[in-house]
């Protein structure tokens, strides 16, 4: 498909009013197995839409309370956030062990988004896409990965160029629809609890 069109299926992103989200697939994983590199227990599953679990989060919003909720397309896991573990690199690199492919689209409160991907093991590329028009007067200048080469990234359009680069790169395409369906939600653990060294976590 030609890139402004796969970008132009995805304006649904960028006149979203989601404050916060993750958007993350992966290949070669079992929804089990995704649901544990994020921190969650597959056994504490129930069904929730966006809006729910966001309330829900919001309702304890200082008592490390995220959820994380799954859909599989075909041979992906889609996991979706009203969060930000799937922006974690510690996490891309587990879900992506051994074989397996990893995409997350962040964005969040702040107006800031993050792409990145790993595979088998390998975070080898993440960036925030809102730099890239400024990247050469930069400095340091930042890394733009070679998966993510040529694309311009307008501050405007930077949740569907975001989206239409993990469909180009993941070969699966985000359905807005999911929001508003109750899918397989599960708790997540805080990345506190998560990793002894939380700084490293957060190194791609």
């Amino acid at each position: 498909m030609v890139w402004e069109d796969l970008v132009a299926g995805y304006a649904w992103a960028d006149a979203a009013d989601w404050e916060t989200y993750t958007f993350s697939v992966v290949r070669g994983k079992t929804e089990e197995e995704v649901i544990r590199a994020f921190g969650g227990d597959p056994a504490s599953s129930r069904a929730m839409t966006f809006a729910e679990a966001a309330d829900e989060q919001a309702d304890h919003i200082h008592a490390d309370h995220a959820l994380l909720r799954v859909v599989t397309v075909e041979n992906h896991v889609v996991a979706i956030e009203w969060g930000s573990h799937g922006s974690i690199p510690e996490i891309a690199r587990l879900a992506s062990s051994d074989g397996g492919e990893f995409f997350s689209v962040h964005h969040n409160v702040l107006a800031q988004h993050q792409v990145m991907h790993a595979r088998d093991g390998r975070v080898d590329g993440m960036f925030d896409p809102s730099v890239v028009g400024d990247a050469a007067w930069m400095e340091p200048t930042p890394e733009i990965p070679a998966w993510a080469a040529g694309i311009p990234f307008q501050l405007d359009t930077q949740g569907s160029e975001s989206f239409a680069l993990l469909e180009r790169i993941m070969g699966v395409q985000v359905v807005p629809a999911w929001m508003d369906t109750a899918l397989r939600t599960v708790p997540l653990a805080s990345p506190d609890a998560l990793f002894s060294d939380l700084e490293a976590a957060w190194l791609p």
